[in-house]
């Protein structure tokens, strides 16, 4: 789509909002503000009516004791037992080619075709990440007909910690 036409859709797509909106009368703030108040009161009447079988299947909540991971006898027993017991979680890991922002009028421009620019450079170095948390670098390679991606860089686990506080 050419620069030039965006005018012509703002236009028409302002001309399709008056039209909806043509005849439909706006409530003033005051109103608005009026009902929303009443709807939180409403709402905390609702949440304050508490009844006798929910108060009393509170009370039935019972304790458990976890036994202390870290009191065993030897420091390699405590991280055999540590690191066996989260081997098997599982991660998501995604791979990041670049980001941008486009405001929603652009967005909703977007049909099949369309080229978004992002803001990494052709050759740049990919982002791994594992559950949001950035891991490594690398780059994109294909193996058996799939994509895959061979890690450049690992950040150090020290890195990590550093950026977890």
């Amino acid at each position: 789509m050419a620069e030039d036409d965006t005018p012509d859709l703002e236009q028409e797509t302002q001309g399709q909002v008056d039209s909806v909106l043509d005849g439909v009368e706006l409530p003033d703030d005051e109103a608005v503000e009026d009902e929303w108040a009443s709807a939180m009161a409403e709402q905390l009447d609702i949440e304050n009516e508490v009844s006798e079988p929910e108060i009393d299947a509170i009370s039935d909540v019972q304790t458990v004791d976890i036994p202390d991971l870290e009191s065993s006898s030897s420091a390699d027993d405590d991280l055999k037992v540590d690191l066996d017991m989260i081997l098997d979680i599982p991660v998501t890991i995604s791979m990041e080619i670049g980001r941008t922002k486009i405001n929603i009028r652009n967005l909703l421009q977007l049909n099949q075709g369309s080229v978004v620019e992002l803001d990494r450079f052709a050759g740049e170095p990919l982002d791994v990440f594992v559950n949001g948390t950035l891991i490594a670098h690398g780059e994109v390679v294909v193996v058996n007909e799939k994509f895959g991606i061979r890690l450049t860089d690992v950040i150090s686990a020290n890195e990590r910690i550093k950026k977890l506080k």
